[in-house]
């Protein structure tokens, strides 16, 4: 009986809840009709359950049939479904393999082996039959698409560790297409003359035009050679358009067009520097413009001869810089920037001065002539301070103000400065552009649309974004030379530049020139004559120059230990449980270069601040200020250094001796 009522004799359709549901009530609702029929009348209910009887049979093979269609239709609709997956998964463009557990190859679809050809790949390792597929798989993030390229094509490549299965989809077409696209992108550049001026004065019309024709036809060939587009703007001026693969092409061959042009006007004996500023990677032309035009300009804050290649928000590459700038600047510019210095002083009610951290003779000395032009004009200066991080010839001068109560007491902390600073007030750094390094970068931030600098180092990338004024000259000897040529400028009727005053300032050109050995020219013994004749003593130098016992030990203890990198390369490095004084690392390299067969030397030591200091010094033949700049600092092509914090003394000079090892030094000439 249970058999009879099981669930397999029950029609198809009625296993589904709701036609049964359906069902149930129809044969309810007959049954009353026929009951009420018979109450009526015996023939007529006999009448009506006939026809009942007919409409059952009628609906319940109706009801079979379709209910048998239905299952039929889900049958062959799964089969079709199941059938196309299969298909799909074996002919799929995507390239499919499933690995077992010891990496051998358990099965491939058909679009992934006509990349092995005829070769049988099954139950095979996959290290053996593709070993670079392999380390593919191996260096994938799991479940994660990765951009591969695996036998000349490209693919997108995704790993399900869960399932031993990677796939590999063909993107060679759409990276193709981004590859056209970024090769096309535009690049802007500015090529200027470096001292054309300078060197055409004393040439005749003939030899000018035979110049300028030369310089020409060279930057026409080299723009040819890679595909770029030259338009001369003006006699030492000229404008590239170029794509993005031309710039990667010219980068690659390290810009040789600029030794070059050197090396051939050299020979000629009219040498010509040309500098770069290329800007590329954005799709707006006059922020690329803008772009270009700042790029020559740090080239042309570094010293000329070089080019700048550098992209909004990205670092800028460097190229060239080979040699010594030549000195090419004039009476006229030292006058107009003394007047403009004048003019903004008189703008302001107060003037903040302030050098580097870690002040040193020029750094002060500038600091003190500054003070007195201010004074010049009338104007309130404070020299802002760290009394407590100078070194022992700065501390003496200081003891020796006490003669002068006037400089004494303009002389205050960073503190004190950020309490007197208000909008009107004028800030000048000097001896430094660097914001990250000076005294008091609260101050600069504090006054940073009011600010003026006056450097001799070569200019980097990171700089004040609006300067009143700029005064970079890479080929003075110091700062302090650049400020005595300003005097001469200012108010014959004030008060003029004290002993003191003349003092220092010749002491920082003593000390920068390393004893008028360095980085000197004719503006250079002019500038120290007329400190001289202001009344600066030599005695009182050497006085400032003398150094205390401990450091005079430290120092000698330092090149003890010297040891050489690639021959001409002396390198110190001080322990790592003992923090050096920088000028003593720095006298310890200077001293290093009077060594016979020492053409740069380098001195690695901890500084009191916790941060890893490297002084470097060159005698020209090496440029040190591109490996500083390597390594986050800066300076001049033969008087470099940098600070690096959260590391030891001894990654450090590692990370040194590779950049050395590795990174070809140019050789400089010193013009």
């Amino acid at each position: 009986m249970n058999k009879l009522f099981s669930r397999a004799n029950v029609p198809e359709f009625l296993q589904n809840r709701r036609l049964r549901g359906i069902a149930i009530m129809t044969a309810v609702l007959a049954i009353l009709g026929i009951v009420l029929s018979f109450l009526l009348n015996w023939i007529f209910g006999i009448v009506i359950l006939v026809l009942v009887g007919i409409a059952t049979l009628v609906a319940f093979n109706t009801m079979a049939e379709i209910g048998a269609d239905t299952t039929q239709y889900i049958s062959d609709l799964s089969f079709r479904i199941q059938q196309g997956e299969q298909e799909a998964l074996i002919r799929m463009p995507p390239g499919v393999m499933i690995l077992g557990d010891s990496d051998q190859i358990e099965w491939v679809n058909p679009y992934l082996q006509d990349f092995f050809g005829d070769t049988d790949i099954l139950n095979r390792e996959l290290e053996e039959v593709d070993p670079e597929l392999a380390k593919l798989v191996d260096d994938a993030e799991p479940k994660t698409m990765t951009t591969v390229k695996w036998r000349d094509y490209r693919f997108t490549l995704y790993v399900q560790p869960d399932f031993h299965t990677l796939y590999l989809y063909d993107i060679s077409h759409y990276e193709l297409i981004q590859e056209q696209y970024d090769d096309e992108k535009i690049a802007i550049g500015q090529v200027f003359l470096d001292n054309y001026d300078e060197v055409t004065q004393s040439m005749t019309d003939q030899d000018i035009s035979n110049l300028r024709n030369y310089v020409t036809n060279e930057l026409s060939a080299w723009v040819q050679q890679f595909d770029m587009y030259l338009k001369q703007l003006d006699d030492d001026h000229y404008f590239i358009l170029a794509y993005a693969k031309s710039l990667t092409a010219i980068e690659t061959d390290k810009f040789k067009i600029l030794d070059t042009i050197r090396e051939s006007t050299s020979k000629q004996n009219f040498p010509l520097t040309l500098s770069i500023g290329i800007a590329y990677g954005d799709a707006n032309l006059n922020k690329l413009a803008d772009q270009a035009q700042s790029n020559l300009d740090l080239a042309l804050g570094r010293g000329g001869d070089q080019v700048v290649v550098k992209a909004a928000d990205q670092e800028a590459r460097y190229y060239g810089g080979k040699t010594n700038p030549m000195e090419k600047r004039t009476r006229v510019r030292a006058r107009m920037i003394s007047q403009a210095l004048q003019e903004l002083m008189n703008e302001s009610d107060q003037v903040f001065v302030q050098g580097h951290s870690q002040p040193d003779m020029d750094s002060l000395g500038a600091c003190l002539g500054i003070r007195r032009i201010a004074k010049m004009n009338n104007k309130t200066c404070w020299i802002v301070l760290d009394k407590e991080t100078v070194h022992s010839d700065v501390q003496r001068l200081l003891d020796n103000l006490k003669d002068y109560p006037d400089i004494e007491a303009a002389i205050i902390s960073p503190k004190e400065a950020l309490e007197k600073a208000n909008d009107q007030s004028m800030l000048l750094m000097v001896d430094h552009s660097k914001p990250s390094i000076s005294i008091s970068a609260d101050l600069y931030h504090r006054l940073e649309n009011r600010v003026m600098i006056i450097d001799h180092h070569r200019r980097g990338e990171e700089f004040p974004e609006n300067p009143l004024l700029v005064y970079i000259e890479p080929y003075a000897s110091s700062t302090c030379e650049l400020i005595t040529e300003m005097f001469e400028y200012q108010s014959q009727e004030a008060e003029p530049i004290n002993k003191l005053e003349a003092t220092a300032m010749l002491t920082g050109i003593f000390v920068d020139t390393k004893h008028f050995s360095l980085r000197t020219g004719t503006r250079t013994f002019d500038a120290a004559s007329y400190l001289r004749s202001a009344g600066a003593d030599a005695v009182e130098l050497q006085q400032y120059m003398k150094e205390n016992v401990d450091n005079y030990l430290q120092r000698n203890h330092l090149i003890e230990m010297v040891e050489f990198v690639n021959e001409d390369m002396a390198l110190i490095t001080g322990e790592e449980d003992q923090t050096y004084d920088p000028v003593t690392a720095a006298q310890a390299a200077d001293d290093l270069l009077n060594m016979s067969g020492v053409d740069a030397s380098f001195v690695v030591t901890r500084r009191a601040d916790g941060r890893v200091g490297i002084s470097a010094r060159s005698l020209g033949v090496i440029n040190v200020q591109l490996t500083m700049e390597a390594m986050g600092g800066g300076g001049h092509l033969s008087n470099a250094a940098t600070q690096i914090p959260d590391k030891t003394v001894a990654e450090v000079k590692q990370q040194l001796i590779d950049i050395l090892n590795h990174t070809p030094q140019p050789e400089a000439a010193t013009t």
